[in-house]
């Protein structure tokens, strides 16, 4: 039996920050603008994570994530790795992730994203796709205003 699970975020950029980095997929990207929020903000994993409770009915992002912010836990990953925990029977088989913002630039960081976040999933780089688009210009993220991400995830009963 397969589950399949969809997750969206969407950040708006915040002010230029030397203490705060620009965090996709838990991977740092140089001299760029960071994203709002209580965490390190990686729209990346947040979207993942959402994905994750799309199959387990748990949600992270939300009222657990914002408790664990509030106890200095920012790092993304651990929503992602707290999500994880709520698979149980379910092991992630596929990942297919779709990034939509005109700064930066994604294409040359997409093989250390999926290194890191294959790391966190327990799953091999292969079983991981991810896209990327500028929109065009058609929305808030193609303006370059922020980034919005969709994931979808495939996950099999053990």
């Amino acid at each position: 039996m397969f589950k399949v699970g969809i997750g969206q975020d969407s950040h708006n950029f915040d002010t230029p920050n030397k203490n705060k980095k620009l965090v996709l997929g838990g991977v740092e990207f140089d001299n760029s603008i960071p994203l709002k929020g209580n965490s390190d903000a990686d729209v990346v994993l947040h979207s993942i994570t959402n994905a994750i409770s799309g199959i387990t009915g748990v949600n992270i992002i939300g009222k657990i994530s914002d408790e664990m912010c509030k106890n200095g836990i920012i790092d993304s990953k651990a929503y992602l790795t707290k999500s994880i925990e709520y698979l149980i029977d379910y092991k992630i088989v596929h990942l297919s992730i779709s990034i939509e913002c005109k700064i930066p630039k994604i294409t040359p960081k997409i093989e250390e994203m999926k290194e890191s976040i294959g790391a966190l999933l327990n799953i091999e780089n292969s079983a991981i796709g991810i896209t990327a688009t500028t929109g065009e210009n058609l929305t808030e993220f193609g303006k370059g205003n922020g980034i919005q991400v969709f994931s979808i995830i495939t996950a099999m009963k053990k």
